[in-house]
């Protein structure tokens, strides 16, 4: 399990490792500003031999304190080194306060918030490094709300655009639980500061994965600072893979490894359900049918091979396939159509998948619409059931939460996706996968999970029509092969990223289930 943290979950480690004599807050931030130099040299070697120049932006708090040790070793290396420090360094925390008081045995500090930005020497900042130690996972309120502080580092930016700029834990004016900028106002347009590396300690935070975090990160370095898992971790963790269930057993036959319904829209709109149905045969699913409505029948045929076919002319002929055993997952939704008969095929397949021993349901693109649109639908939802709804999809079923995600954040903690997607778990009683490259899974209970395509693991190849429609025939057949919800969504996800990476540049949706094979090769070995 890999934590992904909130500012406070990440205080909480470093308080339990403090109160249990793991090491002293002196110690923590000692090597966290030597993990932040190491990093430094690490991602650039060449600035490792030589003495260079470096401009240090320090905070009020601790994030100010991790500068003051990044200053004293950077000196100690040989390098020039001046520090610019906000707020009224009386008033920093005893840590970070005795961290300035070893810095100003060695060196300047100018206090940054009585600079005039426009008066700024700008020989003087002709620095091969900056490090934004402002803020970090701390600040509360946005950049904007210190127009001066900000000008004085845009003109400190603007005087060194060769500079490589490092920002220690996160880029100052970024909501480290939700990603999002935060501003000073309804209206005003929020500042960050962009880094080129961002450092940070124990656990990825929130921040960096969500929104606008990878954006304005840069690339993200941890560094570890000996403390221990949290235990009683309950927060949101990055995505895997169950490869102990990947892989299919020797024997059995095809209906021993499930057996997939696909309900398909009407002639001239099966391609959605034709593209799920493949990327369910491709995970691993013995059987998968797609039920098509008269008068698409010729058309369905004439484009499969593996994939049967069967005629769902209504709620009757849906309901007595469901009525077959073995039969384990049902998809609707995939260019299913808006009309009143494809509303009552997916309340069907709701009452069905609520029967005892009912096969696993997953609801997509259209289906979600319909749910949206209908109030007993949205209260019909069975247990266990995955709803993969897209922003625009998200706010059609949940406008509260998409209207908080949307309004400006005005204070950190700020609301974020990890939240809005709890809610909408917990609310509707299902399985929910937010799409988009920050995709979050969750459950009615407030588990979490990350699967972000983002950093080393970005594929902007997936925004491209059809992907989504994979992606719910991904999650049908393994639900199909008895994987439980929350596994079957973020092994899903985790396989079409990495089928997407794997094709690359040019990718388009029918290329994504013939990635699977070689995916599930690399994986299992």
């Amino acid at each position: 399990m890999t934590e992904v943290l909130t500012a406070a979950e990440m205080r909480g480690v470093e308080q339990r490792a403090i109160a249990d004599g793991l090491a002293t807050g002196l110690e923590l931030m000692e090597r966290a500003g030597r993990g932040v130099v190491t990093a430094i040299f690490s991602h650039w070697p060449m600035l490792a031999a030589q003495s260079g120049s470096a401009i240090i932006l320090a905070g009020p708090g601790n994030n100010g304190g991790d500068g003051y040790v990044v200053a004293r070793l950077l000196r100690d290396w040989g390098w020039s080194v001046h520090v610019l420090s906000f707020g009224d360094t009386a008033r920093l925390p005893a840590d970070a306060h005795l961290n300035w008081h070893r810095w100003t045995a060695m060196g300047r500090v100018d206090a940054l918030e009585a600079a005039d930005p426009d008066g700024l020497d700008v020989t003087f900042f002709k620095a091969d490094l900056i490090v934004d130690a402002l803020f970090g996972t701390g600040l509360s309120r946005g950049l904007s709300a210190f127009p001066a502080l900000f000008q004085a580092l845009l003109r400190v930016r603007r005087a060194n655009g060769h500079a490589k700029v490092v920002a220690v834990d996160l880029p100052s004016g970024l909501c480290s639980d939700s990603g999002r900028v935060l501003v000073s106002g309804a209206g005003v347009k929020g500042q960050v500061a962009h880094a080129d590396l961002t450092v940070t300690f124990h656990r990825w935070k929130l921040g960096h994965v969500l929104a606008d975090g990878p954006e304005f990160c840069g690339e993200v370095a941890l560094v570890d600072l000996g403390l221990r898992p949290d235990a009683k971790f309950s927060g949101a963790t990055m995505a895997g893979v169950r490869l102990d269930r990947l892989g299919k057993r020797p024997s059995g036959h095809k209906f021993s490894h499930g057996a997939a319904l696909i309900i398909t829209g009407g002639a001239g709109k099966t391609g959605a359900a034709r593209l799920a149905g493949r990327a369910a045969l491709r995970v691993g699913a013995g059987v998968v049918s797609l039920g098509v409505p008269p008068g698409a029948e010729a058309e369905v045929a004439n484009q499969i091979t593996a994939l049967m076919m069967t005629l769902v002319a209504g709620v009757d002929d849906l309901l007595a396939l469901m009525d077959d055993p073995r039969l384990s997952a049902l998809c609707m939704g995939p260019g299913l159509g808006l009309g009143t008969a494809q509303r009552d095929l997916v309340a069907a397949g709701l009452r069905g998948c609520a029967s005892d021993n009912g096969p696993s349901l997953v609801l997509d693109a259209d289906a979600l619409t319909h749910l949206a649109r209908d109030a007993a639908l949205f209260s019909a939802l069975p247990p266990g059931c995955v709803l993969t709804p897209h922003a625009g999809e998200f706010a059609r079923l949940f406008p509260d939460l998409a209207d908080k995600l949307l309004a400006d954040a005005l204070t950190g903690p700020a609301y974020s996706k990890v939240d809005a997607t709890r809610q909408a778990a917990a609310r509707c009683g299902a399985v929910v996968v937010f799409k988009g490259p920050d995709t979050v899974i969750a459950t009615p209970d407030g588990r979490c999970w990350l699967a972000a395509a983002v950093y080393d693991a970005q594929a902007p190849w997936l925004a491209t029509a059809g992907s989504g429609d994979v992606l719910a025939g991904l999650i049908t057949g393994l639900l199909a092969r008895g994987f439980s919800p929350q596994d079957s969504a973020q092994t899903a996800v985790m396989l079409q990223l990495a089928s997407a990476r794997r094709f690359g540049p040019g990718l388009i949706a029918e290329d994504l289930p013939e990635q699977i094979p070689a995916v599930l090769r690399d994986l299992l070995g």
